[in-house]
């Protein structure tokens, strides 16, 4: 089969490697239908991610058909649609037993694409399927689903239930990236006063104003000022980092009301600074994590029932085997507007034949 390989810090391709093989009973084997590229898969080819090896095919979400089945799976079965989460989850280990999959000592937590093969190429294997991979609604398009695999489970459990999202709070996102965007998309379910987008690019500003922000605001233009004015000098009840770099961390510590709650969910490749000199005093609370996916059921079922939209996300599809395209036009997004690009090919059951 062919894969998208890392081979160290700016180096990859789309490739043959070998097809995966169950290695242990509870492993399934999946036909990839539909993949997406995550903002992680940037930092890992940047090489802000040493522990991924090289050689590792990469990739953490995709929506598919299982094809093979380990011995001791329950839950699906050959032929099952299925969502294959970027968490995995033994379900056995102390974390587990919490609901703490991100942090599964069992052979689990993110091991897709970062320490085992993942999921940019035509199969992969998932272990721990029991737990790994979810049935999907027959009314969810495979390039809606892909989305529940990875950020709405993060901007939800990260960004919104992380950072206490309560009905009346003022919440600013800082980043309006599909991150961001899928934090204001499920930060609404929870009712607060406003929502506040914050990015470099009109273009997503635009695209979290559609979504539901009530107000938004460019860098260049004193994000902090507005939040202030808006909250009467206050700050925000909750600050959610959606971009990963120090400048944007170190605004939302500025951004935050005193007793309010910053809740990071970028993935951050250099160290940011903690101003405890002018926070000790403020009674903030800071949080950071890795998606569990534990609410990845729960949002499914929304999302089928039309609570949750997605297709403003989606902004570029490709065929599977331009992946190498695909990422070119990721990883610019300031030129290509690109939010969130899917691959796949559009599977057909059924061939039809022209009558005689």
């Amino acid at each position: 089969m062919k894969g998208f390989v890392f081979h160290g810090a700016g180096k990859s391709a789309w490739e043959e490697v070998p097809d995966p093989g169950l290695k242990d009973p509870t492993d399934v084997i999946v036909r990839v239908d539909a993949v997406t590229i995550c903002g992680t898969d940037l930092h890992i080819l940047k090489g802000d991610v040493p522990e991924v090896p090289s050689g590792t095919v990469l990739g953490h979400e995709a929506v598919g058909e299982v094809v093979e089945t380990g011995s001791d799976v329950r839950t699906v079965r050959p032929g099952d649609r299925v969502l294959v989460s970027c968490i995995t989850a033994c379900g056995r280990c102390r974390f587990c037993k919490e609901g703490a999959y991100g942090q599964c000592q069992g052979g689990g937590g993110w091991i897709l694409g970062h320490l085992i093969d993942g999921t940019q190429a035509e199969y992969v294997r998932v272990p721990h399927a029991d737990l790994s991979v979810h049935p999907l609604p027959g009314a969810l398009e495979s390039q809606d689903a892909v989305l529940f695999a990875d950020i709405f489970p993060t901007a939800y459990e990260v960004g919104v239930i992380n950072g206490r999202v309560r009905p009346g709070d003022t919440v600013a996102v800082v980043g309006s990236g599909p991150i961001g965007l899928a934090v204001i998309l499920t930060a609404r379910l929870c009712s607060p006063e406003r929502i506040i987008a914050v990015d470099l690019a009109d273009s997503r500003l635009e695209a979290a104003r559609g979504l539901g922000a009530d107000a938004v605001v460019p860098v260049r233009d004193e994000p902090e000022q507005l939040v202030a004015d808006l909250t009467d000098g206050l700050g925000a009840d909750v600050v959610i980092e959606a971009v990963g770099v120090p400048e944007s961390f170190e605004m939302c510590t500025r951004m935050v009301r005193p007793g309010g709650r910053v809740a990071n969910v970028g993935v951050h490749g250099k160290p940011a600074t903690l101003h405890l000199e002018d926070l000790w005093i403020k009674n903030v609370t800071i949080t950071t994590g890795l998606v569990d996916t534990s609410s990845t059921p729960t949002l499914l079922r929304m999302a089928a029932s039309g609570r949750v939209p997605t297709a403003p996300l989606v902004t570029h599809t490709f065929p599977l085997d331009q992946m190498e395209e695909a990422y070119e036009v990721f990883a610019h997004a300031a030129d290509t507007g690109a939010l969130k690009v899917v691959l796949g090919e559009q599977r057909h059951d059924e061939l039809a034949v022209p009558a005689a």
